[in-house]
């Protein structure tokens, strides 16, 4: 069944798009970058502790998009979710600012306080990621897919696509020396501040479309439709698709956790937020003005060479020593990086079936996020580990990364081609 939509979103929807696509990856900044940092710097330095809580995370994450895009197809309503869903999620965000070290000795004198302040640390990280995942992941990427079509799809998930790194720079830029000067609670606080105005303001501003098929099957059905056989078989260019995700999901976990960790601790740029803020304007850019030739060249054609770059980035990476060969090779990564999440994320959508926006956004953090977190951070912490450097802080040695974490990425990102080429075999898209 083909649902008609317009050919441009309008004003509305692509503030929509913006605001909370913006957020929304604001908190997951806080979420798969800063989160790690607060761990590493302020509780335990080991890289174990960093991949647990990466992988807990991931398996909540997927269960709450499973459901609640399962939820949200059999109801029709994205809104209240999206909205609701943001706010909670603001105030679990804000929520990190009181887990500390000496709080948890204070309350727990007899406790192994380290112990303790890790494992709160990684169950609020979880419930944070199934408010934030229903909300985002599930309510908000389903109604994008409700209200684009084809013919739109790469110039959206373009703008989409940059918003990681556009929420990054604000960070980097806004609140980055907060974290510096080891201000948690205030960072935390701020950002849980927005992103719960921000689910407010949805309620106003997200409109259901009421023209979008429900699916009829029952609850426990629909959750784990997906899942079965029989959907694959019905739908193979879409699982084509989640398997490239995959592959390149687990790609970017390798390194993306001790990202900041290794340009600050093993580069020792002290000026690493002017690096990344070089890097992630310049990729965002490259991103938007690629989005209506993703459109016009296809997306199928256009994935291989994204991946490409992404490819030559990660090795470029590796070799970099200094500022400015950080800045270009990264700027290479990251660019590569966006066009390859544009080009999967839009041909995901295309390959939706229209009764199941929501359930697939469940099938997309199957792929894309909890295959990924569950083996791209231990690999990155096998490798970190396999290298044994350290770097001494007030006397005391400190595990850092390596470049190796950006060569593992690379290799990693070979299995790509066995799914891509298929894709352009039967020629999908």
């Amino acid at each position: 069944m083909t649902i008609a939509v317009p050919a441009q979103l309008g004003t509305r929807r692509w503030t929509a798009v913006i605001v909370l696509g913006f957020v929304g990856q604001l908190a997951w900044t806080v979420e798969n970058m800063y989160l790690n940092v607060f761990l590493y710097d302020t509780i335990s330095d080991d890289p174990t502790a960093i991949a647990t809580m990466v992988a807990a995370s991931a398996v909540t994450a997927t269960v709450a998009t499973l459901l609640i895009g399962s939820l949200s197809d059999r109801t029709g309503r994205r809104r209240v979710f999206i909205a609701a869903g943001y706010v909670l999620w603001g105030l679990s965000t804000a929520a990190f600012g009181l887990v500390t070290v000496d709080t948890v000795a204070n309350l727990a004198p007899a406790a192994n306080a380290v112990l303790v302040a890790m494992v709160a640390v990684i169950v609020l990280d979880c419930v944070m990621s199934f408010l934030g995942s229903g909300a985002n992941d599930a309510a908000f990427q389903a109604w994008v897919t409700d209200v684009t079509r084809p013919a739109n799809r790469g110039r959206v998930e373009s703008v989409l696509a940059i918003m990681p790194l556009v929420s990054m720079l604000a960070v980097f830029g806004a609140l980055d020396p907060l974290t510096r000067a080891g201000q948690w609670r205030e960072f935390f606080v701020l950002i849980g501040a927005v992103i719960t105005v921000v689910g407010v303001v949805a309620w106003f501003l997200v409109r259901d479309r009421p023209s979008v098929p429900r699916a009829r099957d029952g609850a426990l059905a629909a959750v784990f439709h997906g899942l079965r056989p029989s959907a694959m078989r019905a739908n193979p260019g879409l699982y084509l698709l989640l398997s490239a995700w995959a592959v390149w999901g687990v790609s970017t976990q390798v390194f993306l956790p001790y990202l900041i960790i290794y340009v600050q601790r093993y580069l020792q740029i002290e000026a690493y937020a002017v690096v990344l803020g070089v890097v992630l304007t310049g990729a965002a850019a490259v991103t938007v003005g690629f989005g209506r030739l993703i459109d016009r060249v296809g997306k199928a054609r256009f994935l291989l060479p994204a991946v490409a770059v992404y490819a030559a980035g990660l090795l470029a990476m590796w070799a970099a020593r200094g500022m400015v060969p950080v800045i270009a090779a990264g700027l290479v990564m990251m660019s590569g990086f966006m066009l390859v999440a544009a080009t999967i994320g839009a041909l995901v959508r295309d390959h939706t079936p229209p009764e199941r926006a929501g359930h697939v956004q469940g099938l997309r953090m199957v792929f894309a996020i909890l295959i990924p977190m569950l083996i791209g951070p231990y690999v990155g912490a096998l490798v970190i580990r396999g290298a044994d450097a350290y770097y001494e802080d007030l006397g005391v040695l400190r595990q850092v990364p390596t470049p190796a974490i950006f060569l593992a990425a690379a290799a990693v990102l070979l299995l790509i081609a066995v799914p891509v080429r298929i894709l352009r075999k039967r020629e999908i898209a």
